[in-house]
Order: C-alpha cells, then sequence, then structure tokens
C-alpha cells in the first residue's frame, strides 16, 4: 500500500487509531510506538541528564498535521503545541496547497556564523590584514577541532566586520563561517571560536578577545518554500481580501509581529516536537524579519497572471538532525522518524513548508470567517473541561450549548457545569 500524507477524517479517529497509522506510515518499532504513546516516556534518569535541578517532566499534547506533499514526497508532521486549532489548521492549509501541486522548497548549506570579538585594538586596518594573511591556517586549525571536515562540512570561511559602540570604541568581530552538516552547530562553532581566538590574539599581540559564540542569525542557512493555489479553490474575492491583509502586515510592525507569530506556530511546535532549540529559531526568524531595518512578514502573498494565489518564505532555520536533545530523546527519535528527513536540510525545508501553511491558514481565517470561529470552536473544549466537566458526552453537551449562545467563556461554562451538577443531584 503507498504511503500518503492525505489522510481525510484522521481527526475523526480514536488516539490510538491515529497512532496505529502514523506508525505504518514511518514504520514505527514497539519501543518508538510506545515512547510517543504513553505518558512519561521521556526516562527519570535521561531528564536528570539532560538539564540541572530535574524534579520531573513537563508534557503538552503532540499531534500531527497531514496531508502535506514537499517536492512530490509526503510528510506527516509532528507537532507540541497546547494552542487549539494550531494542527487543524495546518492539516486543512496543506490540503487545499496539495490540490494546487504541493509545496515546492529550496535551501542553502547548513552554514553557521561564529562571532569572535575584540577590543582594545589600535590600529583595526592594520589587525585585519594580518588577520586575512593567516586565514587558511586559521580555518585550518579551527577545522582539526572538531569531525564535521570528514562529512564535508566545517570551517569554510572568515570575514572581518568592524562594530562601533558608543562607550567601547570600535570592536574587531571576526565571523567564522562553519558547515554543520547535519547538526545545528552550537557546540561544534563554539568550540572553534574558542581555539581560533587564542590564534588571533598570538598573531596580533594587542587587545582583548572577548566574546567568542556562535550566532542565532542563521543568514547563510536560509530555507525557502513556496507553492501556488489556483484560485477557482478560493475566489477572487479571498484572495483580494488576503492580499490585502499582507499588505497590512508589510506596512504595519503591529500587525506583521502577529502574521510572524502564526508562522512561528508551526514551526515552533514541529522544532519542539524535534527536540531542536525552539529559542534559537525564533531568535533568527525575528532577527531576519528586521534585517532591513524596517520588521516585515517573513512571508510574501502575490498573484500571477491567472489570478492564483502565489505564497512563499524565506527563514533561517538552524535545525539538526543529529546531536543535542535529538539523540537522548525517545519521543524525538520517534518523531524525526515519522517525518523521515534523511539531512537537515530536508527537515528545514519541512519546516518551513508548515510555518508557510500555518501562515496561509491563518490570513484566510481571518480574511473570510474571521480568526475567532474555528480556534474559539476548539477553545470551547478547554473551557469545558476547566469548569469540570468529564467524559466525551458532558463535554461536548457544554460545548454545543455555547457555541449555540455564541457565549464562548469560563463564566458560561461554569455556570452550565454547576447546572449539570444540580441535574445529576436531582
Amino acid at each position: 500500500m503507498e504511503k500518503t500524507s492525505k489522510l481525510s477524517g484522521f481527526y475523526k479517529l480514536s488516539v490510538d487509531e491515529r497512532r496505529k497509522i502514523v506508525s505504518e506510515f514511518a514504520d514505527l518499532n514497539k519501543e518508538e510506538i510506545e515512547s510517543i504513546g504513553k505518558n512519561g516516556s521521556l526516562p527519570m534518569q535521561t531528564a536528570d541528564n539532560m538539564i540541572e535541578n530535574v524534579i520531573g517532566t513537563y508534557e503538552l499534547p503532540l499531534g500531527i498535521a497531514c496531508n502535506f506533499l514537499i517536492n512530490n514526497k509526503d510528510y506527516l508532521i509532528p507537532m507540541v503545541t497546547e494552542e487549539p486549532s494550531v494542527v487543524a489548521a495546518a492539516s486543512n492549509s496543506a490540503k487545499i496547497i496539495r490540490e494546487s501541486g504541493g509545496f515546492i522548497t529550496n535551501s542553502t548549506r547548513p552554514v553557521m556564523i561564529g562571532q569572535i570579538q575584540f577590543s582594545g585594538i589600535k590600529n583595526i586596518a592594520h589587525s585585519r590584514q594580518i588577520i586575512l594573511e593567516h586565514k587558511q591556517e586559521l580555518l585550518d586549525y579551527a577545522n582539526e577541532q572538531d569531525i564535521l571536515v570528514r562529512f564535508g562540512g566545517g570551517a569554510k570561511e572568515l570575514e572581518i566586520r568592524i562594530v562601533t559602540t558608543q562607550n567601547f570604541g570600535d570592536l574587531l568581530v571576526v565571523h567564522l563561517f562553519v558547515d554543520c552538516c547535519d547538526a545545528m552547530g552550537a557546540n561544534a562553532v563554539n568550540t572553534m571560536c574558542e581555539v581560533v581566538s587564542s590564534r588571533i590574539k598570538e598573531y596580533l599581540k594587542e587587545g582583548s578577545v572577548g566574546f567568542r559564540i556562535i550566532s542565532n542569525l542563521a543568514t547563510e542557512r536560509l530555507v525557502r518554500s513556496r507553492a501556488t493555489i489556483k484560485k477557482d479553490l478560493l475566489g477572487e474575492d479571498t484572495i483580494d481580501r488576503i492580499l490585502e491583509g499582507y499588505e497590512f502586515a508589510y506596512n504595519d510592525p503591529y500587525r506583521a509581529s502577529t502574521h510572524n507569530k502564526g508562522i512561528m506556530n508551526g514551526i515552533i511546535a514541529a522544532t519542539l516536537a524535534c527536540g531542536n532549540d525552539t529559542r534559537a529559531i525564533e531568535a533568527g526568524a525575528h532577527s531576519w524579519a528586521s534585517i532591513t531595518g524596517k520588521y516585515l512578514p517573513l512571508t510574501k502573498y502575490e498573484k500571477d497572471k491567472e489570478g492564483n494565489l502565489c505564497i512563499s518564505i524565506e527563514i533561517p532555520l538552524a535545525l539538526g538532525i543529529i546531536g543535542g536533545a535529538t539523540r537522548v530523546h525517545p519521543t524525538a527519535q520517534a518523531n524525526l522518524k515519522i517525518i523521515g528527513a534523511k539531512t537537515a536540510r530536508e527537515l528545514a525545508e519541512v519546516f518551513a513548508s508548515l510555518g508557510l501553511a500555518q501562515n496561509f491558514a491563518a490570513l484566510r481565517a481571518i480574511a473570510t470567517v474571521g480568526i475567532q470561529q474555528g480556534h474559539m470552536k476548539l477553545h470551547a473544549r478547554n473551557l469545558a473541561m476547566s469548569a469540570g466537566a468529564k467524559g466525551e458526552e458532558q463535554i461536548q453537551k457544554i460545548v454545543k450549548q455555547m457555541i449555540e449562545e455564541k457565549n464562548i467563556s469560563m463564566k458560561r461554562a461554569e455556570e452550565l457545569m454547576e447546572k449539570e451538577k444540580e441535574h445529576l443531584c436531582s
């Protein structure tokens, strides 16, 4: 049977039925199935070795975004999130985009930048020349520190920047460009920066070494995804309203912030599911959004000459499929297997497509029924459970009444739950 991510009615199935389908899609073994299916799948000993002062573990829902067709390949995407409607919105958008041919992606090499900062340099221009004269020696020395070279990676280039400060004068900053292969690369880059800084200090014989650390603005590690959505799937009026919403975001940073937050709803949920660094991804994305000096949307929306909606995203994504939590967290390992990405670049292209789908879902909802309609229906379940409703029948009863009354609020959920208790006691 051919594998496909097009799963009609997936949300109607039981948790066990969904898990069975995903397990068959990804060929999960018994241990991997258990790691995504039981409470406390992260062993306490493993957790205790991952961070300091461990007292337990903290769980969030793990869902699957369906229907993704990326470069003519089917993907199921695990997402960890507490926010209602995010997984459903991504799946619905992917279904629409699939009908127009799916997503097309490309990406640059996974190059990260390490920064080595020097202060107190009297002759900046002279020092710059000295460093550049020893460039190949410095790159070779950096590559002696790590195993990336044997996989085709390692330190590839070096450049020098001058950063002017108000209180400390001009800072000489060396940028070390490191191809991190299938790793996120922070440890490798930081190690290289440490050793290279000492060697540069020997060459310069003046000034002092300051910060030696990776930059999370991964301008050399860009990922792009695009899709063209046929106008008959949306309608001309909806397309025009979506484009108006995009123009709003492009020209107003207050709107652009929420626009980009919608993108990150998907990317961060998948990043967390796969044991990658969500803070690095978030910092890099928003830095990239403002790199021109103006905070802009991470996506672009246009109409082609036939009136179809053309959507695209360009974003830096420093992701890894080896190292860090991906190596030790059993559920992260299972989730990576579900996605099936063979390289960090492929993983990044999947995540960029997810972010684009999430953004399209938000703009389409706002342009048509409004963002709250679908969101609040799902939110109503959380309110009902928070008010004390137990069992699917009781939860659905309270949810249905709140929706019919168009009064989805904690106060109303509590009032309805009180009536339920009175009814049960009578």
